[in-house]
């Protein structure tokens, strides 16, 4: 047989070797990981619950995840192991750092003096009064003819009455 015969299969055999290397270190942190939990850490669940560990045993693990309430997790259920700083900003909402706060408006990001110069140059978008508007017929403008919705579901209403006649009554469909 050539080399170049060869060649694919000894190529696709050092790919799955690679893949399965890749893996199997995967597979040992994570166990490492689980292995160094010690009471009184806080985990998070595969299931994204976040606990305190209370006893650790050789396949499963107590948790606290609420005050007083305890649960029995296998090791392997546990996703991660969280250092104290990042448990207590995820659990209990506390944060060191000085990070500044987004505010939940834009109100506090506008300046009260610009707000008091513009309420004077506000534009406005209401309808204009009936004077108005019988004063720009009377200059010549002529304006489309806008029907109101009550006239407009009227007519709707003789179009269906019309077609009502032709249909069929409840149950009297055309069998096929």
């Amino acid at each position: 047989m050539s080399l170049a015969a060869i060649f694919p299969f000894l190529l696709l055999i050092g790919a799955m070797l690679l893949m399965t290397r890749s893996a199997k270190k995967k597979q040992q942190a994570a166990a490492q990981m689980r292995n160094e939990m010690e009471p009184g850490s806080g985990v998070r669940t595969i299931g994204g619950m976040y606990a305190t560990v209370k006893e650790v045993h050789e396949d499963t693990v107590l948790l606290e995840v609420a005050p007083g309430v305890y649960a029995v997790y296998a090791k392997n259920a546990i996703g991660s192991v969280l250092d104290d700083d990042e448990y207590n900003r995820i659990v209990h909402g506390e944060d060191d750092s000085d990070t500044p706060v987004v505010p939940d408006d834009a109100s506090s990001l506008t300046d009260p003096d610009d707000l008091a110069a513009a309420d004077g140059a506000r534009i406005d978008l209401g309808k204009k009064p009936e004077g108005e508007s019988a004063a720009a017929e009377d200059a010549g403008t002529e304006k489309p003819e806008v029907k109101d919705a009550v006239t407009a579901d009227a007519e709707a209403a003789e179009v269906k009455d019309a077609g009502a006649k032709d249909a069929k009554a409840d149950g009297e469909a055309d069998a096929k």
